[in-house]
């Protein structure tokens, strides 16, 4: 198993008490939402495989998905920003709406106005983020398998929307879905004419 203690101490100096860790997944692929989410962990859970969920296997994954699912003493919230949205207001705003509506929906508190602090590559350093980049990931990658099978042969269910050679192909052999975001191939295929 990992060992992940660092995470905890990094959480554990800031003060456990109202502490709240939020993540996004999804921002660079060509199809799909970005999806967020915002974790609340009790002191002493057990995550054994936890970490940057990036670093983690997708059975770690699952398996650490479930465990904090599964728990009563772990408070989430799950957001989406929809590809339509990030073509309306670009990728950085739509990950601000994801995580402001996965924020909402733990709290139940539109817009309640709460201080927070950027963690950069916060998934490593802490358990609150890694546990919500692991929520935020597994959501988000189930539902690209969900949407491969509405949209057979652009591989969602292995590349999850990202831009793998059997992607470009399925685009190229079947053109866009509503599900693609507009703005990411219209800066790829001005990249190729450049």
């Amino acid at each position: 198993m990992t060992d992940n203690r660092f995470l905890w101490e990094y959480d554990e100096a800031l003060g456990f008490e109202g502490l709240c860790g939020i993540d996004e997944v999804g921002r660079g692929p060509l199809a799909g939402p970005v999806c967020a989410a915002c974790v609340v962990l009790p002191q002493g859970l057990i995550l054994p495989a936890l970490n940057d969920s990036k670093k983690m296997t997708e059975k770690r994954r699952e398996e650490t998905y479930a465990l904090l699912t599964g728990c009563p003493e772990v408070f989430y919230g799950i957001g989406f920003a929809t590809q339509q949205e990030i073509d309306d207001i670009n990728i950085l705003q739509a990950t601000f709406l994801a995580m402001r509506r996965a924020c909402d929906e733990l709290l139940g508190k539109p817009g309640l106005p709460l201080p927070t602090q950027l963690v950069i590559k916060g998934d490593g350093t802490s358990a609150h983020i890694a546990a919500a980049s692991v929520l935020a990931k597994v959501t988000r990658d189930r539902l690209m398998t969900e949407y491969a099978k509405e949209y057979p042969g652009y591989g969602w269910e292995k590349n999850k929307g990202y831009g793998s050679g059997e992607h470009y192909e399925g685009i190229a052999r079947y053109g866009i879905t509503p599900l693609h975001r507009r703005s990411f191939l219209k800066n790829l295929t001005e990249k190729h004419h450049d």
